[in-house]
């Protein structure tokens, strides 16, 4: 009688999970999430999906409609929408509405998923086990959720305004409330190569931020490896000292370092035209007052401030190449010349590839010693930047004295575009981030 029961059970059990149907429970998913986890019989797992879609659409359906229309839109009624709020509030609702989606996808594999699964007639863990499992796969993605969502809101909420902003006409005269924002397109990027004075001053800082780049960083590089290839030397007694003297100017805050230099190269009082050049040549260099002068000043200060680290990961890089090389390459008959070129500079470029060219991109966006030796200058007659300027201390002025924050965000989506360009092809071909296998 039992064994009949249970055989009874059995084949019910069988009838119907031949009967449950994978398209219903995706179907019913689409339709809102969670009913196709009820249809499953995941009734815990429903319920929350239920919930939570439920709270979407009750508590952030109205701000998300006011978000799209805004960013749309950016306002109708100029002293009462404000573009710049609207704006920001349609880039939130593009985030929230990112959320939303991801989640609803899962919900439909997850319902499709496991309506096959019913099919097949895979056992269904019971709910301590399930709640055991979701953690134990989950774990890593519970605490990493916190800090992607606020890496989102800090990095590239900001990032996607800055964007917006290249497409609008948002300057001092058109500025909200008083007066609404408008999208303008590609407008912004035809004004940097079509308006005189946009043009010129965009090639030419252009130019001199790829001189500054190319020299500054080069030199830095080049002083540092000479430096390093000659206390290394073994002839040299005093390795120690002469180590720590070199690292001292990296030790000293860069920012006293170039305020000092800005006064020692000063026109009138400088300590390098009163002591050094007025003494012994009866002439001085206007550093400060000649963009060429200014230049080559800049290009020396940050060979000064960069050589330290590019000496020290030199340092330690020759350090580890094996003495055997070298004992092999005299048994060869090779010269000092050619065991730099084919032992040393290969091995430093293989260890430090990826460093040299974070000095690169660095220096390419180096703001601070360009601002604080002479804030860009000097003037330039028929251009809105200063003779030093480079593309980010251009930015810098665009948006903090002229109120040009079309412009300024139009460049800085250039400079990220390029920079992102140079260093993903530079990694792409660098040694350094290829298997070892396939080197």
């Amino acid at each position: 009688m039992a064994k009949d029961i249970n055989n009874t059970a059995a084949n019910s059990n069988n009838s119907a999970r031949k009967k449950h149907n994978p398209k219903l429970a995706m179907i019913l998913s689409i339709l809102f999430a969670g009913l196709g986890q009820i249809y499953n019989r995941r009734y815990g797992k429903g319920l929350i999906l239920i919930i939570l879609e439920s709270a979407f659409l009750i508590t952030l359906l109205e701000y998300v409609s006011t978000g799209f229309w805004g960013i749309r839109t950016l306002g109708e009624i100029p002293r009462v929408d404000h573009s710049i709020l609207l704006l920001i509030q349609g880039l939130i609702s593009l985030i929230l509405v990112a959320f939303a989606v991801t989640i609803y996808v899962i919900n439909i594999r997850d319902a499709y998923k496991e309506a096959n699964e019913i099919l097949d007639g895979k056992r269904r863990p019971k709910l301590r086990e399930a709640i055991r499992h979701a953690w134990d796969t989950g774990f890593p993605y519970v605490f990493i959720t916190p800090g992607f969502i606020m890496l989102i809101f800090v990095v590239l909420l900001p990032i996607m305004f800055m964007i917006s902003l290249a497409f609008t006409n948002y300057n001092l005269y058109n500025s909200p409330p008083r007066k609404l924002l408008d999208w303008v397109g590609f407008d912004n990027f035809i004004n940097l190569v079509k308006i005189d004075i946009w043009s010129d001053t965009f090639f030419s800082v252009l130019a001199w931020t790829l001189v500054w780049t190319f020299v500054a960083t080069t030199l830095q590089v080049a002083l540092g490896l000479f430096l390093a290839l000659l206390v290394n030397d073994p002839r040299i007694k005093g390795k120690k000292i002469i180590r720590t003297i070199l690292i001292l100017p990296w030790a000293v805050p860069a920012f006293v370092t170039i305020l000092i230099f800005a006064a020692m190269f000063n026109d009138s009082f400088g300590a390098i035209n009163k002591d050094i050049l007025i003494p012994l040549f009866g002439t001085k260099i206007p550093w400060l007052t000649d963009p060429t002068y200014t230049r080559l000043a800049l290009i020396m200060i940050q060979t000064w401030l960069g050589f330290p680290f590019v000496f020290a990961l030199f340092t330690g890089v020759l350090q580890s190449i094996s003495k055997d090389w070298y004992e092999a390459a005299d048994v060869d008959g090779g010269t000092r010349w050619q065991k730099f070129r084919f032992i040393t500079l290969p091995h430093v470029l293989y260890a430090t590839a990826p460093l040299l060219i974070m000095q690169y991109t660095g220096n390419f966006n180096n703001f601070n010693i360009i601002y604080l030796f002479n804030e860009g200058g000097p003037a330039v007659r028929g251009q809105n930047a200063g003779g030093t300027d480079i593309l980010i201390s251009w930015v810098y002025k665009l948006t903090f004295d002229t109120n040009n924050y079309n412009m300024a965000a139009a460049i800085s989506l250039l400079i990220g575009l390029f920079v992102i360009t140079v260093a993903f092809f530079q990694f792409r071909r660098t040694r350094s981030f290829k298997e070892e296998g396939n080197i």
